[in-house]
């Protein structure tokens, strides 16, 4: 057993023992089914938290020759049939766990964390040189006489080349955090080519390959022949494929873990759910595990990453990102192209670039459907507002402060007190807002309606209702005893009017048949006599 070649399994002994532990082992049927095609190189990217290190620890525990695994993982769901399978799905599982014994502990496994190599900027120069320091160090004891010392001049491709020349032995390579060149050494563009090369030499038509499983936060940087690297099939936050479910808790193994341990499911569901993996949601292990085991619901994430990182991002105002976060802050969507995303985190062209790496690091999530993101849930709102608290950004925080008041007022159909919010919402933020019309009363409106977050859903811009838009609608949340919000904005028109308008396109009809009450209010702004005006009217279906 050694260190890097052929470990043994106590990290993941110790996961499997703690007092929380979520079986993500049937990852394993989907590695064990690509070992040796050309599927076999494997690139996971998540935020910090989301259980990339501890599914890198089970796979080395269960390939690993150093270590005998057999009891560890007899406990798990990858060493069980499935009995109630019909009779196609049954032989599928037969082909599963002859695979799963016949590659249990039966693998030469390389397995290192490269941020255990790189602390900071300053082991730029020699961290490559010392990976592969340490591995050919352990090889020379694993295989001793397979190869020729001298040889390893030609670095750790030319060792394991020769050592599968001369025995046929082939490895299992399991690397963790292989991205932290491009946060740690942000800048260093030549440092970050000269690490792709070696992956590149490392990996690129290697016959010695059996599987490789690289994980990280970013998912794979290219620079021009350096993406030879490109043979990694992604699995990242934006396009997840068929491994979402292995990485962060999912709905079903929240709510089991929340009666298990006799915790508020619905509270639990409003400050960590809402990352979207394509179909699925996924709540950060992390904060879930801390919440289950401190028996308290607050943010965990300054544990895992700090908001001026958030701040130092945000505060980029490409193409009015202030009022996107601004609009996402009240429950709003931005949508985006991830595609342009140069995968580092420097280099921005555009808005789009700012938050696809927010998705990456956690801050935002990404709806694979409608190419939207936005914040997931009440742990990363309060990162956001202790971003913008400390950021220059006006009097934001004023407009957030008084929205659960301009909330109650609304719910109170107090028309006069509604005006007077918004009006000073829009007065607070005017040294963000970049442009003075309607949407700048809808961007003031979301932030002066933070406060719905912990009563309704995620709020709809211009939702299609009978014959128009409606400009804003918030749909109560389960069990929330309050009525459904339907907002109409106008800019230099009138309150009644937009009242007028919300009857006769029929807006709230097609949301009659969802809720009970629905509020219809109408706000205007009127820039000749410099007032907002509004109208509240409970609906009545006729």
């Amino acid at each position: 057993m050694g260190i890097y070649v052929n470990p043994g399994n106590v990290p993941f002994q110790e996961a499997v023992n703690s007092q929380i532990y979520v079986d993500k082992s049937e990852l394993i049927h989907y590695t064990n089914s690509v070992m040796q095609t050309q599927r076999k190189y494997i690139c996971v990217s998540r935020p910090r938290r989301f259980g990339k290190s501890m599914a890198a620890d089970m796979l080395s525990a269960y390939y690993s020759k150093g270590c005998d695994s057999r009891e560890l993982f007899s406990r798990l769901k990858v060493s069980r049939g499935n009995q109630d399978l019909s009779a196609g799905e049954t032989e599928n599982e037969t082909k599963q766990m002859e695979a799963y014994w016949a590659n249990l502990n039966q693998h030469n496994v390389i397995r290192f964390d490269v941020q255990r190599f790189l602390f900071d900027e300053s082991h730029a120069k020699i961290f490559i040189n010392r990976i592969q320091d340490v591995v050919i160090r352990e090889l020379e004891t694993e295989f001793d006489g397979f190869f020729d010392r001298e040889y390893d001049l030609y670095g750790l491709p030319g060792v394991l080349e020769q050592i599968y020349a001369r025995t046929g032995k082939r490895f299992v390579f399991i690397i963790d955090e292989w991205d932290c060149v491009f946060r740690l050494a942000k800048e260093n563009i030549e440092l970050q080519k000269r690490y792709l090369d070696f992956w590149r030499g490392l990996f690129k038509g290697s016959e010695y390959v059996e599987l490789a499983y690289m994980t990280g936060i970013l998912p794979i940087k290219k620079y021009g022949e350096h993406s030879a690297i490109n043979i990694f099939d992604e699995y990242s936050v934006t396009d997840p494929k068929n491994l979402g479910e292995y990485f962060g808790f999912t709905k079903k193994e929240v709510w089991e873990l929340c009666k298990n341990c006799d915790v508020d499911y619905a509270e639990m569901e409003k400050w960590y759910d809402g990352y979207q993996l394509g179909e699925l949601h996924i709540y950060n292990p992390k904060s879930v595990s801390d919440a289950l085991t401190w028996k308290k619901f607050k943010s965990y994430w300054i544990g895992t990453e700090t908001y001026e990182a958030l701040k130092a991002y945000i505060e980029r105002n490409f193409d009015g990102l202030k009022e996107t976060v601004i609009e996402m802050l009240g429950g709003g969507r931005c949508r985006i192209d991830p595609t342009t995303f140069q995968n580092d985190m420097t280099t921005f062209y555009t808005k789009d670039d700012v938050l696809t790496l927010l998705v990456h690091l956690g801050y935002l999530t990404y709806d694979e459907q409608t190419d939207q993101v936005f914040i997931p849930n009440q742990e990363i709102i309060q990162e956001f507002i202790r971003a913008v608290k400390v950021g220059g950004w006006g009097n934001l925080m004023d407009a957030l402060n008084h929205s659960e008041e301009l909330l109650k007022s609304t719910w109170e159909m107090d028309a006069d007190a509604v005006a007077k919010g918004v009006a000073n919402a829009r007065k607070d933020m005017s040294s963000i807002l970049q442009y003075n019309d309607e949407n700048s009363m809808a961007c003031a409106l979301y932030a002066a309606y933070s406060a719905a977050r912990s009563y309704y859903a995620k709020p709809i811009r211009e939702l299609p209702s009978g014959r128009g838009f409606a400009d804003i609608v918030y749909l109560p949340l389960r069990n929330a005893d309050c009525p459904a919000l339907l907002i109409e904005l106008k800019w230099n028109k009138s309150a009644q009017g937009a009242i007028r308008q919300i009857k006769k396109k029929e807006y709230a009809d097609w949301l009659i048949s969802y809720t009970g009450d629905i509020l219809l209010v109408a706000v205007n702004y009127d820039k000749k006599k410099d007032v907002h005006e509004c109208i509240i009217e409970k609906y009545t279906k006729e």
